[in-house]
């Protein structure tokens, strides 16, 4: 494997929408939410709207734009550790205070467990903290973070992905 998996990726249809919001509202960042308020889901924000906080994680900077870095809450990451995100978008009325609220689409997270090879390579490299990428720490680059559906990276069983 010539690099760890991404901890996050985005589907085309979910980066398509994120890059109109970006053309609208500049810089933008996602924080996973941990199920207050508006449930867990992926809340986009105007970057830097959001306080990260020096123990959030890092799970990546998608390519989209400019750039969306994409973090989570260490707690919830401890348990999410092994997964992979996927953030997705479907139709339906958005998180109240994430940016996709008023265009009837709503993001949406789908996840996948990490193989135990994936789970080797990324714990070999540690994620980032708001304290290290404040400090100027960046995850490693993983390639694209875009897949055409999420099915492609979350396969169901049985489903297109499976039957390739």
């Amino acid at each position: 494997m010539g690099h760890p998996p991404s901890r996050a990726l985005i589907t085309a249809a979910a980066a398509d929408l994120l890059a109109r919001l970006q053309e609208r509202h500049g810089s933008l960042m996602f924080h996973q939410s941990g199920g207050c308020c508006d449930g867990s889901s992926p809340m986009c924000y105007p970057d830097g709207e959001f306080i990260v906080g020096d123990r959030d994680i890092l799970l990546a900077i998608l390519d989209v734009g400019t750039g969306v870095p994409v973090w989570i809450s260490g707690p919830q990451f401890e348990a999410w550790k092994h997964t992979q995100l996927v953030i997705d978008v479907v139709p339906g009325r958005g998180g109240g205070f994430s940016l996709e609220a008023p265009v009837g689409m709503r993001f949406l997270s789908r996840g996948r467990a990490f193989t135990d090879a994936e789970n080797d390579a990324v714990a070999e490299q540690p994620p980032v903290t708001g304290a290290q990428y404040g400090a100027g720490a960046r995850p490693p680059d993983t390639g694209s973070h875009i897949v055409a559906e999420a099915a492609d990276a979350c396969p169901v069983p049985g489903g297109r992905a499976a039957q390739m």
